[in-house]
């Protein structure tokens, strides 16, 4: 495929990129991200896909814009309170980069639904703040063999993690906490979402063009108090109900 004049230079920074260049855009242009959970970890995620030339991107999210979540979901303006979410988050994509197909699903994600998106898409992306919803996520990345890219947030802190086959989410949490934090009960620092929703794409368009080494079996853990991050293997559990019966890919998921 060829780039428009309009495209060239929108994507200059990268086409310069040795990990990058033509081949990579063109990976990413035709590439397709959902992005489960349009919040703190959402938001930041779909904004910097969007700008990187990913050629579609499908917003799911049942919710509506709070004034609330404006301290940190930086997709939403004053004006978006009480709009979809996913409406308005698939508004300021498309103004952000016309070359972006943007598909609005404003629903849960659900057991019986998931197998069928996660299936139609090359990467997922999950922020979503609920344990359940975030295994039912993991267990249609694995049955469908889509790498997914877990965030997550609270207080002070964030993690991203990349599960492609083996290990997977299941694995690191293996069953709902009974009294799981929320960032409604717990709060949250605004830019803390940024960071943690900026890696994640980034892990994403990593794994899109094959650049340098995805977080794959592995969570980064940052602490925004202190200002450190560290990375810690996932172990593979071998009695896992979900992945156990598949192959290790977690030291070559990207290529």
């Amino acid at each position: 495929m060829s780039f428009s004049p309009d495209e060239v230079e929108r994507y200059a920074r990268h086409l310069v990129l040795a990990e990058v260049g033509g081949p990579g855009q063109q990976a990413l242009s035709r590439a397709s991200v959902l992005i489960v959970g349009a919040g703190g970890v959402g938001a930041p995620a779909a904004l910097y896909l969007a700008a990187a030339g990913v050629g579609a991107i499908t917003l799911i999210d049942h919710d509506a814009v709070a004034l609330s979540n404006l301290q940190r979901q930086v997709l939403f303006a004053t004006s978006d309170i009480g709009r979809s979410k996913v409406d308005a988050g698939a508004s300021r994509l498309t103004a952000l980069n016309p070359h972006v197909r943007v598909q609005a699903l404003e629903q849960r994600i659900t057991a019986d639904n998931a197998r069928d998106l996660v299936a139609a898409h090359d990467v997922v992306i999950d922020g979503t703040d609920d344990f359940e919803t975030r295994l039912t996520v993991n267990a249609a990345c694995v049955a469908a063999g889509r790498p997914l890219v877990s965030g997550a947030l609270g207080r002070w802190d964030g993690q991203v993690g990349v599960f492609a086959g083996r290990p997977c989410y299941r694995c690191l949490v293996t069953e709902v906490p009974p009294d799981a934090e929320t960032c409604a009960r717990v709060g949250v620092i605004g830019a803390l979402a940024g960071v943690i929703g900026s890696i994640a794409a980034l892990e994403a368009i990593k794994l899109i063009t094959g650049a340098g080494q995805p977080l794959a079996g592995r969570l980064m853990i940052f602490d925004g108090l202190k200002g450190s991050a560290r990375t810690v293997a996932v172990g593979a559990d071998p009695e896992c109900p979900v992945c156990s019966g598949q192959a290790n890919t977690s030291e070559n998921s990207a290529t």
